[in-house]
């Protein structure tokens, strides 16, 4: 099994356990905030059995229907966890007005607090992991598993204060204006997910520092006069570089292709634990302009 699909196995067996625990003692204690933190569990379970899935997928190898692979499952996936949060966050909000609303008061304040203990030492262990595992691979999707198990474990902490600070005022209310701040905080951090995923899909280019080595990687090639239509995308543990590189038009094949091979081992060198799929062009000239009218650079 790869690093990924178990950081994801590892996310679902922690969200079931929790969402249990969370949902017995919410309806016993009739808190909202523990009754809101239980239905996050829940869909912290749905989305990392769908990641797992999403992993499997995004790591098969490419095949004749599937040229490139299948790596944008991973943006995919990123999407619709970050829609899934952004649900849970508005319902969190609506309960918490409800109960406002209605006035309703806090049973078996003691059980919660203990659950909402047990839950972010829980969610510690599995937050710490996760980033371990998003460190070596960086992996999407455990990125995304990690995010909003660090939401998870930031809103656990604040449900916890709220219920000690409510068994010793009885300031009920408090739970209650606090899930309102939990959906609202959730919705923030759920709309980075989504915008990371539709990254993915559209082909953004490869973040700034890299494609900043790879410029430098070749203007320090000795033999490469200039070089143009540089285009980078991110599919999976995949890497897309395309670009032309102007070299004269008196060199001999052998040695082009020496230097296009020089500078593909090098921009590979950038992260070796990347699959590169390197696609140069050697141009005898300059002709940008001529791709310019062709759309085919910036």
């Amino acid at each position: 099994m790869s690093l990924p699909r178990l950081a994801t196995s590892v996310a679902t067996l922690t969200a079931l356990v929790l969402a249990i625990a969370k949902i017995i003692v919410g309806f016993m204690s009739g808190s909202v905030a523990v009754i809101a933190s239980a239905l996050d569990s829940i869909l912290d379970m749905v989305i990392s059995i769908f990641n797992n899935i999403a992993v499997r997928i995004s790591e098969s190898k490419p095949n004749y229907k599937f040229n490139y692979g299948k790596g944008k499952i991973e943006g995919l996936a990123a999407l619709f966890e970050g829609l899934f949060i952004i649900a849970s966050g508005i319902f969190v909000i609506y309960e918490g007005i409800k109960k406002i609303i209605y006035h309703e008061a806090i049973k078996e304040i003691d059980i919660s607090i203990y659950v909402m203990l047990f839950s972010i030492l829980a969610t510690g262990g599995l937050v710490a992991f996760l980033a371990y595992i998003a460190k070596k691979t960086d992996n999407l999707i455990v990125k995304s598993d990690l995010l909003h198990y660090k939401t998870d474990l930031l809103t656990n902490g604040a449900v916890l204060i709220s219920l000690i600070i409510v068994k010793f005022t009885g300031f009920y209310y408090l739970d209650f204006i606090l899930s309102i701040l939990i959906g609202i905080y959730i919705i923030k951090e759920a709309s980075e997910i989504v915008k990371n995923g539709l990254e993915i899909l559209l082909d953004a280019s490869l973040d700034f520092k890299t494609v900043e080595k790879i410029k430098e990687i070749i203007k320090k090639e000795p033999l490469v006069l200039d070089f143009h239509c540089l285009r980078t995308r991110k599919a999976g543990n995949r890497n897309f570089v395309d670009v032309h590189l102007v070299l004269t038009p008196e060199m001999k094949l052998k040695l082009a292709h020496t230097i296009v091979e020089n500078v593909e081992e090098k921009i590979r060198a950038i992260d070796p634990d990347k699959r590169w799929i390197i696609n140069i062009h050697a141009d005898p000239y300059d002709d940008s302009h001529i791709n310019k009218l062709l759309e085919e650079c910036e």
